[in-house]
């Protein structure tokens, strides 16, 4: 007996070392669909290999069905109708759709590696009882037929777009659950963020044959299409549909758009991927569709820079949705609400950046939706301002002015708040996309331009085509500057500390300078303090906090002790007369996102 619990206690601990490993899920799609373009209604088959990677036993697995979500009553809804702030608009869509506007998922068998298996539906949620077992490192085959209603165009998805496009297809398939270290993420959809699995996606969709479909993946019979793909081979003649046939390797959601007036252009960036352009025929914005094209390009070659090599061979531009939204391979962008040369560029740079944070670093966005919105939007402005030459000297400089403005009204939450919870529509903009963005220029400040170039490369090659957290971002980022760091990710992302410090005093001793420096907000950071003179020289200096072991590299500052964060004050003597001095400035180039600035220098 006491053998076997020996033997128990060593496999346990096993086990819970291998559970320290990381690990993901793995998922094959192979879909066909039908569509029938008159009712906007299509049936389904869907064969899915799931395959285990986590060391736990799976008894059940869940799907999502995105589309139930868009009818009155629903979870979506009722949450927009009680909200507190002015997103009751979207209650007040859904409960005046027609039924035959509701999204609608029927479910008409399942089976699990041929054998009937039971589920049961509870609004967008499929929760289905595996008839066997699911083991570490095993994989099993489920195979599923379908019927979609597709809803009305409310959020992101759905049938005729203000633009009038026919289908705008993101989250329109019953789609597995994320299982992670965390357990399972069945999550009701009320209309923020997605989380998907890596895998491989094989997608026929039998389609009217004006229809052109635009979307994630390869299409594996362009000869056979035409609709700008390829010229169609000779001798080809269609019939009522066309059976368009898409690759998707290692992406972990699959996209498509379709409408009877589709434009198709393409530009083949060198040393890239081919770009392809869809956009309405007749829409009032063609002009403004074909002369963003070339600078779209140069995004995509911006962030492939930057960050790492776009990985795919294509990738598509949209007129689809609503608003913008990234997808595997692709984006949707709606015209309408991007009447301007200079809109079409922001979304457009914002969703292809997108690609990299979220998609190819594929975050949870719900659970840290700062690392995906707020990642993206930092590299997206930086991109608009090198591409579009705009010469500005801190790109993000709007994201700091919301920031101080939202800080002011108390209402602030912690950036760890989930993307479904905030109280307000407008904590969550300004917590996801203006704090994370700053999240990520702060750093740069902490950390040197030097060091954080070469984090975001470090940051890709590390996770990509993985599912990192905020602390595996924050491990690049010591690995790379060799600084600790991790007091700045609970700071600033776990947190509502506020920065503020000012410079206090400053006193004329024995033909030296004394400053004394305040600490006022609870979250303590570095310090680069510039005195300028009346001769027009400058001094810089750089004050490490003790906590980060260390200080980024300088070039032209002088770095001086560290300070520890517990006290509030500073003190330094600067080898000059006082009367020489004309002003000393905290952080000169505001890259420190102190709430009030107005205390940061002294005039003599």
């Amino acid at each position: 007996m006491r053998n076997k619990t020996l033997l128990l206690f060593l496999f346990c601990c096993s086990f819970g070392f291998s559970q320290s490993s990381y690990w993901q899920q793995h998922v094959d799609y192979t879909m066909e669909i039908d569509v029938n373009v008159k009712d906007h209604t299509y049936s389904g088959e869907q064969k899915l290999v799931y395959t285990n990677n986590s060391p736990d036993v799976l008894t059940k697995v869940f799907y999502h069905l995105y589309f139930n979500a868009f009818k009155p009553g629903t979870d979506l809804e009722q949450n927009s109708r009680y909200s507190i702030d002015d997103s009751r608009t979207m209650s007040e869509k859904l409960l005046s759709l027609p039924k035959e506007d509701w999204g609608d998922v029927q479910i008409k068998s399942l089976k699990q590696d041929r054998i009937p298996v039971d589920f049961t539906m509870e609004e967008t949620i499929l929760e289905v009882l595996l008839e066997k077992p699911l083991r570490p490192g095993e994989s099993t085959t489920l195979e599923m037929v379908f019927f979609v209603q597709t809803p009305a165009m409310i959020r992101r998805s759905g049938k005729n777009s203000e633009d009038n496009v026919a289908f705008s297809m993101s989250q329109w398939y019953p789609k597995l659950c994320q299982y992670d270290d965390e357990g399972w993420h069945a999550n009701p959809y009320i209309g923020r963020e997605f989380y998907g699995i890596w895998g491989d996606f094989d997608v026929t969709i039998n389609i009217d044959k004006d229809y052109t479909v635009a979307g994630s993946g390869y299409l594996q019979n362009p000869e056979l299409i035409g609709h700008g793909y390829a010229p169609l081979k000779e001798g080809v003649v269609h019939g009522d549909k066309i059976s368009w046939r898409f690759i998707a390797p290692n992406v972990h959601d699959f996209s498509w758009a379709a409408d009877n007036n589709f434009t198709h252009d393409f530009i083949d960036i060198e040393n890239g991927p081919r770009m392809h352009f869809f956009y309405k025929s007749d829409s009032e914005f063609i002009n403004l569709w074909k002369e963003f094209q070339e600078n779209s390009a140069n995004f995509l070659t911006f962030f492939s820079e930057t960050i790492g090599k776009y990985p795919y061979d294509q990738y598509s531009v949209i007129m689809a949705g609503d608003g913008g939204m990234e997808y595997a391979m692709c984006t949707f962008i709606d015209g309408v609400g991007h009447p301007t040369l200079r809109s079409l560029y922001s979304v457009t740079s914002h969703e292809i950046a997108h690609t990299w944070f979220q998609f190819l670093m594929a975050t949870n966005e719900s659970k840290h939706s700062w690392m995906d919105e707020g990642f993206t939007s930092y590299i997206d402005d930086v991109a608009l301002n090198v591409v579009l030459n705009e010469g500005k000297a801190l790109p993000n400089a709007g994201a700091y002015r919301d920031y101080f403005k939202w800080v002011a009204t108390g209402l602030e939450e912690p950036m760890t708040t989930h993307a479904d919870r905030f109280r307000y529509n407008s904590g969550y903009g300004m917590s996801a996309y203006d704090k994370g963005s700053i999240f990520l220029s702060q750093l740069q400040y902490v950390v040197g331009k030097e060091n954080f170039d070469k984090t975001l490369k470090k940051y890709f090659d590390d996770w990509s085509f993985k599912h990192p957290k905020p602390n595996d971002f924050i491990r690049s980022a010591e690995k790379v500057s060799g600084l600790e760091l991790d007091w700045y990710l609970l700071d600033w992302a776990q947190s509502t500390m506020t920065i503020d410090y000012s410079v206090n005093s400053i006193y004329g001793v024995d033909n030296k300078t004394r400053v004394v420096l305040k600490r006022i907000g609870q979250m303590g950071m570095p310090i680069d303090l510039r005195v300028e003179l009346i001769s027009g020289e400058i001094m810089d200096f750089n004050i490490p906090m003790t906590k980060m072991r260390g200080s980024k590299p300088v070039s032209s500052s002088t770095v001086l002790k560290s300070w520890s964060w517990a006290k509030p004050y500073y003190e330094l003597y600067i080898d000059i007369d006082s009367k020489s001095i004309s002003k000393i400035t905290i952080d000169p180039k505001n890259e420190m996102a102190d709430i009030n600035r107005n205390n940061n220098y002294l005039v003599l």
